[in-house]
């Protein structure tokens, strides 16, 4: 799978993304600091990439703007930090449905929510 981090996610989940075979493109060597969220998912969307990311506002906005996109990973976490995002990251690649277009997953700290647009 093709995953594309937002400049919130820790650049350490690039390494451990392609430590288990994944390509993983990263926000900040694409575009430049503090481009506009639109401009960021548009071009996650042209990579053709799982789009990963801590920013909640995605969870709200993509399905009213993206009638049609490539996978969207929101963790929000309760106390984030690089450790923690690391281990919801992998429970959702070990644990998550294979990747479906138009599917929004919602991570918390012990409960998740998808979203499947028709």
């Amino acid at each position: 799978m093709n995953f594309f981090l937002d400049e919130n996610f820790p650049k350490s989940a690039h390494a451990y993304l392609t430590q288990r075979g994944h390509v993983c493109f990263d926000v900040r060597d694409c575009l430049p600091q503090g481009s506009d969220d639109r401009t960021v998912f548009q071009t996650a969307q042209a990579h053709r990439s799982v789009f990963l990311t801590t920013d909640k506002d995605f969870y709200h906005t993509v399905p009213f703007f993206y009638p049609s996109h490539d996978d969207v990973v929101v963790i929000s976490l309760h106390q984030p930090n690089r450790k923690a995002l690391l281990q919801r990251l992998q429970w959702f690649l070990d644990y998550a449905p294979v990747s479906m277009a138009n599917t929004i997953y919602l991570l918390r700290d012990k409960t998740f929510v998808v979203s499947r647009l028709p």
